[in-house]
């Protein structure tokens, strides 16, 4: 398995990342405890999670299996900051108060000294980027924090962050943190000659397009048990689309001539895209993740690329992955009723 640069930091990371999203619910702690020490034993040194995830019991359970495995200094671990954590108006967005009062939350949380990513979830166009720069430098400069980079940003908005940097010398964001997947190659467009241009990590989320690209939903299955369009509901309808299910269909069929899982496919065809650092793979149970860790040393054959782009054209989507941020003006259209 060869480590990956983190951006123009000189962190080394594991091509794929493990995502906690899940923790806590509907991943009970056991089991997710036991996906963190399998994630390691595996090769993965990059976790990822957030204060908002099951509203810190994620973070909770991230701090206790690095407490009782002792490998804490061994792992990246990245969190994040933004989203609402109470029903006050200082607790969510980007301001110094909510970051800084996060950042030491986190902290209580994850059971650590230092954070080694912190990434702002969403961006606040409430405030200054300023503001919110100066926060997270404050946090590098004092120690809490090692790194910083943001999440589902447009592409204007990080390199007007990088701008500010540069302007009042304050620390630069080392990485970005979109949607990606092949039902939506948007990012292509603009962010990821972006983060080429100035050096930026790319760690893409949900990189199976949220179960979708495993096979798992189906014309006449639209709402799994226990899948995300089952737990979320209308929240997930933009991204079931007849096209993308299309596309799984045939991406099942490329899998099953290659003798791979098509969830070992659609998750190699995100981690070997130019510029991506490490995809976040967010596995519910030990057996997903079975399943996704042989793709560390997997490499995706040059010949089979222009097939991928068949389906869905470079920068194009077929699902709308963008659905959770209020920026993005273009919507993917038709889609299903998961009803």
């Amino acid at each position: 398995m060869d480590f990956r640069q983190l951006g123009r930091s000189g962190v080394m990371v594991s091509p794929l990342c493990l995502g906690t999203m899940n923790f806590g619910g509907p991943t009970e702690e056991a089991e997710s405890i036991k996906i963190v020490d399998r994630a390691i034993d595996g090769g993965i040194n990059f976790i990822d999670t957030a204060d908002v995830y099951n509203r810190g019991v994620s973070e909770q359970i991230v701090g206790k299996a690095l407490k009782a495995n002792g490998q804490r200094d061994n792992i990246v671990l990245a969190t994040k900051v933004y989203s609402p954590m109470g029903p006050g108006p200082n607790e969510r967005g980007g301001s110094r108060y909510h970051v800084i009062r996060s950042c030491e939350d986190s902290l209580r949380r994850l059971q650590v000294d230092h954070i080694d990513l912190y990434q702002l979830h969403r961006p606040d166009f409430n405030i200054p980027q300023d503001e919110t720069l100066r926060a997270f430098d404050d946090l590098v400069r004092s120690g809490k924090v090692r790194y910083i980079g943001s999440t589902t940003h447009p592409a204007w908005a990080v390199m007007e962050a990088l701008a500010i940097s540069e302007k009042y010398h304050l620390n630069r964001y080392v990485s970005e943190q979109p949607p990606y997947n092949l039902l939506d190659r948007r990012v292509e467009n603009e962010l990821l000659p972006l983060c080429e241009r100035y050096q930026l990590g790319v760690i893409p989320w949900s990189p199976v397009a949220g179960g979708i690209l495993t096979g798992r939903y189906t014309p006449d299955l639209l709402k799994p048990s226990g899948s995300r369009a089952d737990r979320w509901g209308a929240r997930f309808e933009t991204r079931v689309t007849s096209r993308g299910l299309e596309v799984a269909l045939e991406v099942a069929r490329m899998a099953d001539e290659r003798s791979m899982s098509t969830t070992q496919l659609a998750l190699l065809w995100t981690k070997d895209q130019p510029q991506v650092t490490a995809p976040i793979y967010g596995p519910r149970t030990l057996e997903h993740l079975e399943d996704a860790l042989p793709v560390l040393d997997m490499s995706l054959a040059d010949e089979d690329r222009h097939l991928f782009d068949a389906l869905v054209p470079p920068g194009n989507a077929v699902a709308d992955f963008h659905d959770s941020n209020n920026w993005m003006k273009s919507r993917v259209v038709p889609r299903l009723n998961p009803s």
